[in-house]
């Protein structure tokens, strides 16, 4: 091991990613099939990647599809393009394999508003509840609930408990009042959000609208309420890709983070796909997970070459952490 790695190695803790200059002359993405081949690795890549990372995975997907492939996955090595709670998820599915994530500092809003131990009181103070968390939140978080679920399959995952099984439903609260009507459950919500999806301006939206009035408006459920409301379609990140693919829409308004709208372009590149308006002025006007955007291909090139940042998680971790999640899979 060079002396340039091992620096770089000392680092991770501080700035999350193997620090090392790429040749610029390298053909990165020829580089990262060969190392997928010669380590028997598997890429699996949320839809918030940025579009060449998409592009090279074996796997592309939302929570639950990228969940269920790593369960299913007979590579040695994991590589995660996604965040923080996606590698753990993966890691705690698949203990013996290694699970590498290209910038461990790619973490998530959603995860972070919903601190371990706060938790921990909250569910003590109601210990008859049954706890279903999204799985958008950390593996210590996992360790403390009964199941978990996607928004693919929170529905069906709520709908599996008896009727008169009080439940805590955590850490998105936009999501949990979306299921309580879906379901009709009076469920107890943790107060988290996601700040992605809290950043659409429903006054920018309508007033796009009005410009495009025959686009549809298609919502993740972890959006706010009033923009819920002015959607005609609501669904997880892959039911989104799924609708546009099959309705007879020729425009539609896309309320999730911009980054899908990489595969919904090549799934129907005759339709017009137009990015819900966010609060903030950014380059692209429209709604993007920055932590998702840390991973860059020269990281992931990086990661795959010197197995590094890895993911290390406690025997106790996985194995409590296995539970919900083995139980969200066996419904689903």
């Amino acid at each position: 091991m060079t002396p340039n790695i091992i620096e770089a190695k000392k680092n991770l803790n501080q700035l999350g990613y193997l620090n090392l200059k790429v040749d610029e002359k390298l053909d990165l993405v020829a580089e990262i099939q060969k190392l997928k081949k010669e380590k028997n690795a598997v890429i699996l890549a949320h839809y918030y990647q940025e579009a060449v990372i998409q592009d090279i995975a074996d796997y592309l997907g939302d929570s639950l599809a990228l969940a269920k492939k790593a369960a299913q996955t007979d590579a040695e090595t994991i590589v995660f393009a996604g965040v923080h709670f996606m590698a753990e998820t993966a890691k705690i599915i698949n203990p013996e394999k290694k699970v590498l994530l290209p910038d461990l500092k790619a973490g998530c809003s959603l995860a972070d508003s919903c601190p371990p131990a706060e938790f921990k009181k909250f569910i003590d103070q109601h210990p008859d509840h049954i706890v279903i968390t999204y799985i958008n939140c950390s593996a210590e978080i996992k360790t403390l609930s009964d199941i978990t679920c996607t928004s693919s399959n929170a529905v069906q995952i709520i709908e599996s408990i008896p009727k008169d099984q009080p439940i805590i439903f955590a850490p998105d609260k936009n999501l949990g009042k979306y299921l309580i009507k879906e379901t009709g459950r009076d469920m107890l919500l943790w107060e988290g959000s996601c700040m992605v999806h809290e950043a659409f301006s429903i006054e920018r939206l309508l007033d796009l609208h009005k410009k495009h009035p025959k686009a549809k408006i298609i919502a993740h459920p972890e959006s706010e309420e009033p923009l819920l409301k002015t959607a005609q379609f609501i669904g997880s990140t892959s039911q989104l890709l799924k609708f546009v693919k099959e309705d007879k829409g020729e425009e539609f308004i896309v309320a999730t983070e911009a980054g899908i709208l990489h595969q919904m372009a090549k799934e129907v590149p005759n339709k017009i796909l137009i990015p819900a308006p966010s609060n903030e002025d950014n380059t692209c006007a429209c709604s993007e997970c920055a932590y998702m955007k840390l991973n860059t291909l020269e990281k992931l090139y990086l990661c795959m070459k010197y197995e590094s940042p890895e993911i290390i998680l406690s025997e106790e971790v996985i194995e409590k952490g296995r539970r919900p999640i083995e139980r969200m899979l066996s419904i689903s």
